[in-house]
C-alpha cells in the first residue's frame, strides 16, 4: 500500500510503500531521496517508467518539488537522470553512515528521513517554480522563456541542471501526468487527451506507451 503526506519542505511529499516485487514508477519531473533496507538512495528524474524487480520490502521517501533536489544533493540533475544511486556515491561515506544510523534508530522512519532533508534543503527557486507552473498549464516553452526573461539556451541549461532534461521534455512529462490524472478520474481518453493538451487520442496513446512502457488502458488496470 502506498501512502503520502505533504512535507514541511515546500512543495515536497513524504511517502511510504511496501513492495512485493515488480512495479512501475512513472516519470513525474521529480527526484526522491529514498530509504530502503538501511540504505539511503537517490532516485534521479526519469524520462521513462522505472520498472522495479526484486526490490521487495518497505520503502520510504521524500519526493522533492521539481527542480529543487540538486541544491540539496550538490549534484546537477542531468548527472542522475534515469539512475538510482546510493547517497554515499555523492556525499562523504562517513556522513551517510551517520545519517543512516540516525534514521535506522528512529521510531518513525519517514519523519526521520524528512528531518534529514529539512536540515539541508532549500525552498524551490521561485523562477523554477514559475517555469514548472507555466509548463504544467500547457504554456509553450518559448513563450514561457520570454516571460521569465531567459533566452532559449539559458533556459535549457537551467533545466538540465534542475530537472535533468530540457524544458520540452519536462513539458511533455507534465502533460502526460495531466492526462493520466484525468483518465484516472474516469474522463474518457479522447477528452483527457484534449483537455491535457494533446493533438488527439492517438498522440496521447503514443506518449503513454513511450513514457510508461504500456498502453493507457493497461496502465490504469482496465484490461
Amino acid at each position: 500500500m502506498y501512502r503520502e503526506r505533504p512535507s514541511r519542505l515546500s512543495g515536497a511529499f513524504v511517502w511510504a510503500t511496501t513492495s512485493s516485487g515488480a512495479g512501475r514508477v512513472l516519470p513525474d519531473g521529480c527526484m526522491d531521496l529514498l530509504w530502503h533496507e538501511g540504505r539511503l538512495i537517490v532516485a534521479g528524474a526519469d524520462t521513462r517508467a522505472y520498472v522495479t524487480e526484486g526490490e521487495e520490502g518497505s520503502w520510504f521517501g521524500v519526493r522533492f518539488y521539481p527542480g529543487s533536489a540538486p541544491a540539496f544533493l550538490g549534484v546537477p540533475a542531468h548527472e542522475l537522470r534515469d539512475r538510482r544511486v546510493g547517497l554515499a556515491e555523492l556525499w562523504p561515506a562517513s556522513e551517510v553512515r551517520r545519517l543512516s544510523g540516525r534514521i535506522e534508530g528512529a521510531a518513525d522512519l519517514p519523519t526521520a528521513l524528512e528531518e534529514v532533508v529539512l536540515e539541508r534543503a532549500e525552498a524551490p527557486d521561485p523562477l523554477l517554480r514559475r517555469l514548472v507552473g507555466a509548463l504544467d498549464e500547457g504554456r509553450a516553452v518559448g513563450a514561457t522563456a520570454d516571460e521569465l526573461g531567459l533566452g532559449a539556451r539559458q533556459l535549457h541549461r537551467r533545466a538540465l541542471d534542475a530537472f535533468g532534461y530540457g524544458p520540452k521534455t519536462l513539458a511533455r512529462i507534465l502533460r502526460f501526468r495531466r492526462a493520466l490524472g484525468l483518465a484516472r478520474a474516469e474522463v474518457p481518453f479522447a477528452q483527457a487527451a484534449a483537455r491535457a493538451g494533446f493533438a488527439d487520442q492517438a498522440h496521447l496513446a503514443r506518449d503513454v506507451k513511450e513514457l510508461a512502457g504500456v498502453p493507457l488502458g493497461e496502465l490504469l488496470g482496465r484490461r
